[in-house]
């Protein structure tokens, strides 16, 4: 155990977000620096140890949370870099990425403050990149067998850098004109920066893993003939069939899924457009969505300069608390506050004048967080640019916040887009719960302007009129996605899917443990045997009620 009275008496404390003043200016990471490792020591000191760690079972990886927290604590990071690294290809990702449903079922969050694990976790993986103590590491020898991955998301690269250390020969083919899929193109970079990605691109090609971009397999390449190719074939493709909305006025120009939105950002930033085609500059921007990816496009849309960004929810807003009915140690469905809503919300508090607190003009509640913000960008008010009109106190509300209003209006659902002259000009929603919901009609409807409007509405499964399916003669799923068995393997001889293509929309932690468990299934079907960890099956699925 670390320190058998840590948690008792240290108090949890967390990254700092540098000020809404300068990271709404740039690209950067919205986080300060680390904190001091004596510091990061303290926090893995507040881990008990636990008997039964239900940490490692929230985790589709299994990390050894416990073993790393006290190796930290003694400040032991090489060792704590290896068995972090044991059970994780990319510790890095999921420490920036991940919303942490370990630290919802840390014991300690029965009645306290749950350990800061993902913070840890970033801390070792970081500091062991500093120190040179993350290598390549080469097969020892070759098994003469070859096997294509398909898809170089999470689930890709996991499977792929797992298959080349048992010493196959793997190469990951990728549609798109760089490596890392929703990694490189769908994650912005001040939720993680590139560099990340790339070293660990660079470590997997000095270990022998070869790439193929800019092949789309299914069209550029036939996919049987990919199969025949080689000894076998992994598919991680991931769930790029994304949700529609399909209303009155969806034809209008300005309406955009949030991944036609977000990948020009990224090519932005990495130099390959000047200007985006799609931009937010000096627009009313509506985002219909209330995942990762709408506060995606929120943190984006600020940063081109939008004029305004409403966000409509369709879900009433979440507690501030665990509820009753989601009781520990599930990971709990409740409202947060993620760096972009922060940035909002300060901005919006800073041009239209609220002070820290205080409520609405009508009555409704404001919240989010922020340091010192700038008054030229805001977040969102209701109708007619005043913020006087909040549209929010006709669907769901907001509570309050220190420094602005929550931009998000909760308990909304869309029911037209509105257009001028061919081009998109508002959004129509109608209060889907609460005193003021009822059946569409004049009186219930409210407007919000938009001259852009993102559609964040989530995944359905792998894109349905890809011709790869058909190639290898695969079936699919009831909810879209291909049908495989518990070991990850289709109905065609050889092939197997890993991933969201498999599992559906999922977080990074899942999509990491099926690259590594699919690994040891096509391991097993090449040698016999295998001796790859695998942490999950397919048909795992986290605990929920």
């Amino acid at each position: 155990m670390p320190d058998p009275k840590g948690f008792l008496t240290t108090g949890r404390q967390t990254r700092r977000r540098r000020p809404v003043s300068e990271r709404a200016q740039d690209w950067g990471e919205v986080y300060e620096g680390h904190p001091l490792l004596p510091v990061v020591s303290l926090q893995a000191g507040r881990c008990m140890d636990c008997g039964l760690p239900f940490c490692h079972n929230a985790c589709p990886l299994g990390n050894l949370i416990p073993e790393w927290n006290d190796l930290v604590f003694h400040q032991d990071w090489e060792a704590a870099a290896e068995r972090l690294h044991a059970t994780n290809n990319f510790p890095e990702f999921t420490g920036r990425l991940c919303p942490a449903p370990c630290e919802s079922s840390c014991v300690l969050a029965i009645n306290a403050d749950p350990v800061t694990i993902k913070e840890v976790e970033v801390a070792i993986a970081d500091r062991a990149w500093s120190r040179g103590e993350v290598r390549p590491e080469p097969a020892p020898r070759a098994t003469g067998r070859s096997v294509a991955v398909v898809g170089s998301g999470p689930a890709g690269l996991a499977g792929a850098q797992q298959l080349t250390r048992a010493g196959h020969a793997v190469t990951v083919y990728e549609r798109a004109d760089r490596v890392g899929g929703l990694l490189r193109y769908g994650i912005p970079d001040f939720r993680m920066a590139k560099r990340y990605l790339d070293r660990r691109i660079a470590q997997m090609r000095a270990e022998g893993t070869r790439f193929v971009t800019g092949t789309a397999v299914g069209t550029a390449v036939d996919a049987a003939d990919l199969r025949a190719r080689h000894d076998a074939l992994l598919l991680a493709v991931g769930a790029t069939a994304w949700r529609e909305l399909a209303l009155p006025g969806r034809e209008l120009a300005g309406i955009h899924q949030a991944m036609e939105y977000l990948p020009i950002a990224n090519r932005v930033c990495v130099g390959d457009l000047d200007a985006p085609t799609i931009s937010a500059e000096g627009k009313d921007v509506v985002i219909v969505g209330g995942g990762d990816t709408a506060a995606d496009c929120l943190g984006t849309a600020l940063r081109q300069h939008a004029r305004r960004v409403t966000q409509l929810d369709i879900h009433p807003q979440p507690p501030d608390t665990r509820s009753p009915d989601q009781p520990w140690p599930i990971h709990p469905k409740v409202h947060r506050l993620t760096a972009s809503h922060e940035e909002a919300g300060h901005l919006y508090r800073e041009q239209y004048g609220y002070p820290a607190g205080r409520p609405g003009a009508d009555g409704a509640g404001d919240e989010a967080g922020g340091e010192a913000g700038d008054a030229d960008r805001s977040g969102v008010p209701g109708g007619g640019g005043s913020p006087g009109r909040d549209l929010r106190a006709a669907a769901g509300g907001c509570s309050g916040g220190p420094d602005g209003p929550d931009i998000r209006t909760y308990a909304a659902r869309t029911v037209r887009f509105d257009g001028t002259e061919g081009r998109v000009s508002g959004v129509t929603f109608v209060a889907s719960a609460g005193p003021a919901a009822g059946p569409p009609g004049a009186a219930a409807e409210q407007a919000v302007p938009a001259q852009l409007v993102l559609l964040a509405l989530g995944f359905a499964g792998p894109e349905q009129d890809s011709p790869l399916a058909g190639q290898l003669g695969l079936e699919l799923a009831p909810q879209g996605t291909f049908a495989r068995d518990a070991d990850f393997a289709t109905g065609r001889d050889g092939v197997f899917v890993a991933g969201d293509a498999g599992r559906g929309q999922s977080l990074i932690v899942w999509a990491i443990a099926e690259g590594r468990s699919a690994a040891a299934a096509v391991d097993r079907y090449l040698a016999g045997s295998t001796e790859l960890p695998a942490p999950i099956r397919a048909t795992h699925r986290p605990l929920v009620l």
